[in-house]
């Protein structure tokens, strides 16, 4: 069907009012990249809230490199603690984690020798401090007695912790290709030659997040910011730390506060790095994704500074207050009627003070709202006697206008705190609840008499 200019240029037309209205994704984010990130996915939040600061492209996987290695650090903290294993322990290193430990300097290793022992403890320094490659794989083995086992462990916990868009591939970040020895793949067993493990930048925080909740310990090894492997021995080997924000100020990335978390680079990932800080009591938690300098060149200090504007924004614009108190009332919404009570109403409040991040001057933007738990009220709206004090019955939800909302980090998170009665209430005896029937009968009788009788004249 042939169409007229005239058709042809009203669809053109429509087209483009479209466009202007409802801007694509990437002109979106543009948009709203208001901190100028230089990387392919970013995302800033408050540690103790879950608050979404800052984001930038955060639901595409892409190569995380080392970044991974805070799975296996989950992995092996959580095995310490359920006895598992120890930090005394010896291992004799396979001949696949000796080998691709010897890949120094082309992969970030501590060579290791064959037969020789290693304690649990020195692998996971290794790890956590220079990121070594073959002591993450001889970790893996030790935990789940070959790496095959260990990569299903770490997709079983990614969906175990709530995390969405991920692969992992291997315990160490690597592209499969460099898990070669001597001719012979060495990779996981059904894992791609070529693959990699890939996270969002979301999930690498969620990760972070639940790596620190869980294990805050994690940061007594990372924030170690050198350490000379074996010290003292023929092999000893030094290991400074990747992350360059805990010492070198002469790069102009030194950052007070931080202690963490992860690095990670490969061809294919770029530089990657996932950090945290605390000042004045509030931890961030930032990721950063194949970075680029303002040049749009990627260099291993990119991740760094683009590190440092995010965390900079966040120590310089917020902090986390209590807005609300303990047992905290709105006026007109703080009772709720009760049947079959010696008392007829109970008050409710909230249960613990309500405390969120909060930018600098919207601290008046806040308001909240009570939201009763229907589902324990009878169909007039009633709670029903007995009723002990501290019952849950609803949240305080809290709102806040105007500004930019990037919700939280996990998705059961949110603005809000526990409702829960002031006062218990006990159930009335059998005498009153009949002669409140009683009562009740009569009052509506004489309703129902008055009404007639106001009908006849």
């Amino acid at each position: 069907m042939k169409r007229s200019f005239k058709q042809l240029f009203v669809g053109l037309l429509v087209l483009t009012l479209m466009v202007s209205i409802f801007p694509g994704k990437s002109a979106q984010a543009e948009e709203n990249d208001f901190l100028n990130i230089n990387a392919k996915a970013a995302i800033l939040i408050e540690f103790s809230t879950g608050k979404i600061i800052y984001q930038k492209n955060v639901d595409e996987a892409l190569p995380v490199a080392s970044m991974t290695k805070m799975m296996t650090e989950y992995l092996l903290l959580e095995a310490i603690e359920d006895g598992k294993l120890d930090w005394s322990k010896e291992v004799i290193l396979s001949d696949y984690a000796q080998s691709v430990s010897q890949k120094y300097p082309e992969l970030s290793n501590v060579p290791m020798r064959k037969q020789e022992p290693y304690t649990i403890k020195e692998l996971y320094e290794a790890m956590a401090i220079y990121s070594a490659n073959g002591a993450t794989i001889a970790l893996a083995e030790a935990i789940a007695g070959s790496e095959t086992k260990f990569v299903e462990m770490m997709n079983a916990k990614a969906e175990e912790i709530g995390l969405e868009n991920y692969n992992f591939v291997n315990s160490t970040g690597l592209n499969n290709e460099d898990l070669v020895v001597g001719g012979v793949p060495m990779y996981p067993e059904g894992t791609a030659a070529d693959a990699e493990t890939t996270l969002s930048a979301k999930d690498t925080a969620r990760l972070a997040h639940r790596l620190l909740t869980d294990y805050p310990e994690i940061l007594e090894t990372a924030s170690i910011p050198f350490k000379v492997f074996r010290e003292g021995t023929p092999d000893a080997i030094d290991m400074p730390n990747w992350n360059k924000m805990l010492f070198t100020e002469e790069l102009k990335v030194q950052f007070e506060g931080i202690d963490g978390l992860k690095t990670g680079s490969t061809d294919a990932a770029g530089f990657n790095f996932t950090g945290t800080a605390e000042r004045d009591g509030m931890r961030v938690i930032s990721v950063v994704m194949n970075t680029t300098n303002d040049e749009g060149v990627s260099t291993e200090i990119s991740r760094f500074i683009e590190t440092k504007k995010l965390m900079t924004h966040a120590f310089g614009s917020y902090s986390v207050q209590e807005l609300f108190p303990g047992e905290y009332q709105i006026e007109g919404e703080s009772i709720l009627p009760v049947t079959k009570g010696k008392e007829d109403k109970v008050e409710i409040h909230t249960k613990e003070p309500f405390k969120t991040l909060v930018k600098d001057g919207n601290k008046d933007n806040f308001k909240p709202q009570f939201e009763i738990n229907e589902k324990i009220l009878n169909e007039e709206g009633e709670l029903t006697a007995p009723i002990k004090e501290g019952d849950s019955v609803g949240v305080m939800k809290v709102t806040q206008e105007g500004g930019q909302d990037y919700g939280y980090l996990f998705e059961n998170e949110g603005a809000s705190v526990e409702l829960v009665t002031k006062e218990g209430v006990e159930k009335a005896n059998w005498f009153v609840l009949s002669m409140r029937a009683v009562g009740g009968f009569f009052s509506d009788l004489w309703s129902t008499v008055a009404g007639a009788i106001k009908g006849l004249f």
